[in-house]
């Protein structure tokens, strides 16, 4: 069986924060060495419906940052997401439980976007409904922890061959 080569961040409805830390992500991934820069990262939510556009503040926050996720759509998570990730992560410690609840077995590789940061808060608020500040607020969230994800990625990707 090959390796997992997939990240999958995951959040509620998978509109607002997943796709806004998917793009973000990948991004970081794409200016890494192999074999993170052939990591593929894809968003999905525990209560997403399939085909929701991504929402307006959360594309613009990152079109700010010069990231395009217009295009964008959600989709739920699934056990074939699961099987095939070779980390998920999560925005909040309530995301991780659910897939715990949802799946079974459940899957040992769930994450939360901010577990690895040396201090401050581990979790990444829902923007949904509020300012665009909120959204701005949660992109720079997702941004300043993207160094101590990615110094955990490079742990768990696989090596080349």
């Amino acid at each position: 069986m090959a390796k997992p080569r997939t990240i999958v961040t995951v959040c509620t409805a998978n509109i607002c924060r997943s796709p806004m830390a998917g793009a973000l992500l990948s991004h970081a991934l794409a200016a890494q060495p192999e074999p993170l820069r052939s990591l593929r990262v894809v968003t999905a939510g525990v209560a997403a419906r399939a085909g929701e556009p991504v929402s307006e503040n959360s594309v613009i926050a990152l079109k700010k940052v010069g990231l395009d996720i217009a295009g964008q759509r959600s989709q739920p998570l699934t056990p074939e997401l699961l099987e095939e990730a070779l980390a998920v992560i999560c925005m909040t410690e309530s995301h991780r439980a659910m897939i715990h609840l949802l799946f079974d077995p459940p899957p040992r590789n769930v994450f939360l976007f901010r577990e690895f940061m040396p201090v401050g808060d581990k979790e990444i608020a829902d923007p949904y409904g509020g300012p665009f500040s909120r959204y701005e607020a949660c992109r720079d969230e997702l941004v300043e922890a993207l160094p101590s994800l990615v110094q955990f990625l490079k742990k768990l990707a696989p090596k080349p061959a």
